[in-house]
């Protein structure tokens, strides 16, 4: 029963992810950014986080006290394609935090705040970055599921 509530809280967290990922990229436009949209901005932001850091505690959980064992995942190349792959979008997601964080700053101090227009492209571009990256890690567990690269 363990292996089915993490496997199910592991899967309804990745579409949690997919889900702010989509938001934020949605809410980073040029022609749609205003104050409303950077507080909401702050706050999927922060969701992204909280998920980021619960998908790690859960699938480590399955990974330590899954039906598959251990062995299973650390000894699959595609497990790790996986790991890499949210390492990747982690390290991608960084700027687009610390810009938000400080425009959320700005806010504070001007209600009336907007981004400047060429930071909000660079950021949207980095955000499409993220997603083609995470797009990775669920085509790594469609093959690691099907047990590609277990030996």
């Amino acid at each position: 029963m363990t292996d089915l509530i993490l496997a199910i809280v592991h899967h309804l967290i990745v579409f949690g992810i997919a889900a702010v990922l989509a938001a934020e990229l949605a809410l980073m436009r040029p022609a749609a950014m205003s104050p409303h949209t950077v507080r909401l901005l702050g706050r999927f932001d922060a969701a992204y986080g909280v998920l980021a850091l619960a998908i790690l505690v859960v699938g480590f959980g399955r990974v330590f006290h899954g039906a598959k064992g251990a062995d299973f995942y650390l000894h699959n190349p595609a497990f790790w394609i996986k790991v890499g792959a949210f390492l990747v979008v982690g390290l991608l997601s960084i700027k687009p935090t610390l810009r938000i964080l400080a425009w959320q700053k700005a806010l504070k101090a001007d209600a009336g705040f907007t981004p400047p227009l060429d930071e909000v492209n660079a950021l949207r571009r980095r955000m499409l970055g993220e997603i083609h990256v995470f797009a990775v890690i669920p085509i790594a567990a469609a093959a690691m599921a099907r047990g590609f690269g277990y030996s």
